[in-house]
């Protein structure tokens, strides 16, 4: 493992801001960090180093979107050149690379293997809670998304496979990863946007 210092996580969440105007978007790459803390502290790693890579993983998405899905230009490749100068760690890029499969970087690490499995998988539970009446993770748990995921027409921007696959390449059973994703979001739910009304009892 490398030794360079880790960028601190206010210059990261900077960097992420100027190349980031979308809100929604912003959000989810909060939703992506906290599972990627989350399954740190699980699996006895680093927290601060898979958080940043949640964390900046679509950074550069908004700015080269890539329709074309090349290896070598645009999303995720731009954006892994830009913290490479910034002296981010390289496991952190090539994970950030993996989570695009068309970028054509195998996930080896558990890392990697960690943030393609939550990236796919906390858009559907973000997806799932917004239409819930309360738009609250409290009201949402693993079988709610499971019945999402088979819904065709639902969050037609989230691949299905990716989600089953993820939790496969990671070795956790499909429907405890959800859950785990629902509850490492759901302690952030306030700054996700998905906290609910405040019951007035």
């Amino acid at each position: 493992m490398s030794t360079t210092a880790l960028p601190a996580r206010d210059a990261a969440l900077a960097l992420m801001h100027e190349f980031t105007p979308s809100d929604s978007l912003r959000k989810h790459m909060y939703a992506v960090e906290a599972a990627m803390r989350a399954y740190a502290e699980h699996f006895g790693e680093d927290a601060e180093r898979w958080g940043l890579a949640g964390l900046m993983h679509d950074f550069d998405y908004e700015r080269w979107p890539n329709a074309s899905h090349s290896p070598t230009e645009e999303h995720p490749a731009a954006g892994v050149a830009i913290l490479r100068d910034r002296g981010y760690p390289e496991d952190v890029l090539e994970a950030i690379l993996g989570h695009a499969s068309y970028s054509g970087v195998p996930r080896v690490t558990r890392m990697a293997k960690a943030l393609f499995a939550v990236d796919e998988l906390s858009g559907m539970v973000t997806a799932t809670a917004l239409v819930r009446p309360s738009r609250s993770l409290h009201e949402v748990d693993a079988r709610s998304v499971r019945k999402k995921m088979k819904d065709k027409a639902f969050a037609r921007g989230v691949n299905r496979d990716d989600v089953v696959n993820g939790a496969a390449d990671l070795g956790v059973d499909l429907d405890w990863h959800i859950q785990f994703v629902i509850d490492a979001m759901r302690a952030r739910a306030d700054s996700l946007g998905l906290a609910g009304t405040p019951s007035g009892g």
